[in-house]
């Protein structure tokens, strides 16, 4: 299953974030793709308050993980892999144990350390066109 939606404004994004939540029901784990600038950050920012986040998002860029909070103890991880220059680095903070923690991950570049993703998950890709943004999600397994 692949949908797209069209974001025409930032003020569309919960939106897609509803939409793709819903869509995906059963998915926990959601790799982000698309060019510098292209959104996913902010995109990811608004999933963590369609989950119900209260908390600051942020891109982890430097820290390389940054972890939200939800209702009942449940949370976020939210990666970076901009910045990784070896795999090694990401099992040294233990990247696999909170990819396959079952709770929400969302991954940025995780096309510079795909030996992380599991072998089901949501691929989001971004595509900026002027002042619209095209969200393509779908399962890869």
């Amino acid at each position: 299953m692949k949908i797209s939606f069209t974001c025409h404004t930032a003020g569309d994004l919960p939106e897609a974030a509803e939409l793709l939540l819903s869509a995906f029901q059963s998915e926990k784990v959601f790799a982000f793709y698309g060019d510098m600038g292209a959104g996913k950050t902010t995109f990811i920012k608004a999933l963590c308050k369609e989950l119900g986040s209260s908390d600051q998002v942020s891109s982890p860029s430097y820290s390389i993980i940054n972890e939200y909070r939800l209702a009942g103890g449940r949370k976020i991880y939210h990666f970076d892999f901009y910045r990784i220059k070896d795999p090694d680095e990401l099992r040294n903070i233990g990247a696999d144990e909170f990819i396959e923690s079952g709770e929400f991950c969302f991954i940025e570049w995780a096309e510079l350390a795909p030996e992380f993703l599991p072998p089901r998950y949501v691929k989001v890709t971004l595509i900026p066109d002027g002042e619209l943004r095209t969200i393509d999600m779908e399962i890869v397994s």
